[in-house]
């Protein structure tokens, strides 16, 4: 059975008080109602900067016993180093904690800038690099600066496998030889909606696809229709059984690799005018995976559509 996770990208947002969360809501209590609404989210924060493992520990203390973050790794790595010389960099990146949400690590997400084009031995070290369990992970932060050395960041029991998936945003990266790179290396390439201004494709190259859905009209900012979240869920639907639409945007024809299933991991990032808690709690009803939320006793939201 594959498994669907719909939720948003990032959750302490300004404009979202007295909206999606009531007014009174403690700021320290919004992951825990936010977290009761989806059954996702993504991280955001680590991508500006390296967290703390009290961090990690408190947001995974902060949620469901079932609930899934995906994290997004530091854009030192990706737009300021831009892949080089980043043994260390990815060492911190491991050390910080985030292998500390335990089971309710999701996939790690991996953005580069639209100024950055496909360069495929860069690209092939990199993805070489990636660790694809928790104990690769590990074995990686021991390589970190000495100021991380002994914070506990990776003080985890057990093994389990961690998943990659990859944003890009320059055409160059839509070509044959990159999709068969990321096949290889069993990483996701991200499906982006963003209004037009990025490539948008569906190549699965992985056992998970893994979307970011920043608005289809306005980038940021507008909210997804009735129309369009249909649209969404027929293709999740799909993703999930292990085939693809027969519309599917694609840089390399034919079906998926054979699976009999995939997951699906979906978050909305038109967080601007509010509209990404709402559209992710829209896609979980139309989904069918809306029954099993906000029933933690002690946070009851109430979240209206």
């Amino acid at each position: 059975m594959s498994e669907v996770r719909v939720g948003i990208s990032g959750w302490r947002y300004g404009p979202w008080r007295k909206d999606f969360y009531p007014a009174g809501l403690r700021q320290d209590d919004e992951l825990a109602f936010a977290s009761r609404a989806v059954n996702t989210i993504e991280i955001n924060g680590s991508f500006y900067s390296l967290q703390t493992p009290e961090r990690y520990r408190s947001w995974a203390q902060a949620t469901p016993d079932d609930f899934v973050f995906s994290v997004k790794a530091p854009r030192y790595i990706t737009h300021v180093r831009r892949l080089k010389d980043i043994e260390q960099p990815m060492a911190n990146f491991f050390a910080s904690g985030p292998l500390l949400l335990g089971e309710k690590l999701g996939p790690i997400l991996w953005q580069f800038p639209p100024n950055m084009k496909y360069d495929e031995p860069l690209f092939s070290a990199f993805l070489a690099l990636l660790p694809h369990d928790r104990e690769a992970a590990r074995n990686i932060a021991e390589g970190c600066a000495e100021r991380l050395k002994g914070n506990g960041g990776t003080a985890i029991q057990g093994n389990g496998p961690l998943r990659h998936a990859v944003e890009i945003r320059n055409e160059s990266f839509l070509c044959e030889a990159f999709v068969k790179l990321l096949r290889k290396h069993h990483v996701a390439l991200v499906v982006a909606d963003s209004a037009g201004k990025w490539p948008y494709v569906e190549d699965v190259t992985a056992d998970f696809v893994y979307m970011r859905l920043h608005g289809d009209v306005e980038l940021y900012s507008s909210g997804y229709t009735v129309r369009a979240l249909r649209r969404w869920k027929q293709r999740i639907q799909q993703w999930s059984q292990g085939s693809q639409a027969d519309d599917a945007a694609l840089i390399v024809p034919g079906p998926p690799p054979h699976r009999a299933s995939r997951d699906v991991y979906c978050y909305f990032d038109n967080d601007q005018k509010v509209h990404a808690p709402y559209d992710a709690r829209r896609l979980l009803e139309k989904l069918h995976l809306d029954h099993d939320l906000m029933t933690e006793p002690g946070v009851e939201p109430q979240v209206q559509l």
